[in-house]
This record gives structure tokens, sequence and C-alpha cells, in this order.
């Protein structure tokens, strides 16, 4: 073989070996592959200079990074924040979805009228100029409106507290989410896990739900079930203490269920 061959035969080996060839066009691979190309948006949200320091130190606990990669949360797209308490997912949602996205913080008109400071947290962050894309809506929380329809709606330790109201509260909760989500939308929800059986007294007691009851609820108002993480999930919890009991709290075990809204 000449040495002109042998020259090109290695110059085609180079570039097999650093990208593939498309139309007689050598397309460089990306740097990085799978769940790490999908994890560094999430990673750069959370090292976000304007998260509080006390935000920070949950990390740790409430495992936002794998919360976020499992629901598949990305740029651009439109997300409530359902019952976003002081706004510890809202900060880092608004990082994620970017200019391009918007985060709602949804309250519960109900919460509102019996703890009128309710809201003010995440009206502050709306107000902040570093969370630009983030709107505050106070609104009954059974009959949930919205601007338009989002990509995905998330609830996290909060399911009980609807449940406890009564079940019927919570299949009204649920049908108005699924109002606001688009065909094909996904609804997250997340919560302290009570005793299988356990019925409705533990979503009032002990501010845990059995995650049976999450399930038939959610797919009553017609939603299709369709994943589990198990990020969250902690044997060492009895179940049986109040989530506020400190030989627990922070580290319950939680149930994260993934639910999608049929249709593209």
């Amino acid at each position: 073989m000449s040495h002109k061959n042998v020259a090109l035969l290695l110059s085609l080996s180079a570039l097999l070996a650093g990208g593939m060839f498309t139309g007689g066009v050598a397309v460089a691979q990306p740097a990085f592959r799978g769940s790490q190309v999908r994890t560094l948006p999430i990673a750069a949200a959370l090292a976000n200079k304007d998260r509080p320091e006390a935000d920070r130190a949950a990390d740790a606990t409430r495992k936002p990074a794998e919360l976020l990669a499992f629901a598949g949360m990305a740029r651009g797209m439109r997300v409530a924040d359902l019952m976003p308490g002081q706004g510890y997912f809202t900060r880092i949602f608004s990082n994620i979805v970017g200019k391009t996205g918007h985060v709602y913080t949804v309250v519960s008109a109900e919460r509102v009228a019996q703890k009128p400071d309710a809201a003010n947290a995440v009206k502050a962050i709306a107000a902040d100029p570093s969370f630009a894309n983030v709107s505050e809506v106070t609104t009954p929380i059974t009959a949930l409106t919205l601007p338009g329809l989002v990509d995905m709606a998330w609830t996290s330790q909060n399911y009980h507290d609807v449940y406890g109201q009564s079940p019927e509260s919570a299949l009204a909760f649920d049908k108005a989410v699924f109002r606001i989500l688009r065909p094909g939308g996904v609804y997250i929800v997340i919560d302290h896990v009570a005793t299988a059986g356990s019925g409705s007294e533990a979503p009032k007691t002990l501010h845990r739900i059995d995650p049976a009851l999450i399930r038939d609820q959610v797919t009553k108002a017609g939603f299709v079930f369709e994943s589990e993480s198990a990020a969250l999930k902690n044997p060492s919890d009895p179940h049986t203490a109040t989530v506020f009991d400190p030989s627990v709290r922070g580290r319950t075990d939680q149930v994260v269920f993934k639910f999608r809204k049929p249709g593209r």
C-alpha cells in the first residue's frame, strides 16, 4: 500500500473515532452522553448563587437533582409549583426552565384566608428580578386557574393535606390539575408515606398518606400512572410517627409518583 493510501486511512480512522459521517461530513459526538447530558443543567440550577444557603443545606435530604431528572423537567417548560411553601422548588424550577420557560407558584386561596401571609415568601421570589420567569397565583386549590396550560405540575409534601380535608377534595384537586396540564403533561406527587391500609386518619393526624390512596385518586381523575422514583425512600422510617417528630423530621420515607395526562 502506498504512503498516500496509508495517510488517507489514518485520517479516516481519526474522523470515525471523533465523530460520525453524515452526508460526507464528519459530525463530532457530544462530550457527555446519557444521564450526564441531562443532569448538567440541573447541576447548574442547583449551584446558582441566587439560592439561599438554607435551601442548599436541604439538598442533601430533599434530593432535588434525582427528582428533577426523574420528572424530566427541561428548559422552556411551563411549570406549576402547587402549594410551594417557602419556594424551595420554585427557585430551582426557575433556573431549570430558563428565560424561555415560566413557573407559576400556585398558592391555595383557602390557606391565604386562614393565614394572610401564606403567599408572602413566593410573592417575594416573583418580585425578584433574578426570577423574572416566576408568577405567583393565588387560587382555590380545587378549582385551579392559570393563564394557560402547563407542561408539568408538581406538588411536594402537600397531597396529604388536601386528602385530609376529604377524599372528594383530593379528587377535585386532581381533576383541576388535569385541566391545567397540556395533553401529555406530567404530574409529580411527592408525599410522606403512611402505613398501607391506614386510610383517611393518617393524613390528618400524622401528615402522611398511604401511597395507594394517591394512586387511586389521581388515576380516577384521568391520569395514567407512569413510574415511581426511590430517591426519597427511607426503610428505617416506621411510618407511625408524625412527620414533625424529631426522630424522623426531614428524613421521612417519601413516595415519588409520576403521572401523565393522556394525549400528545
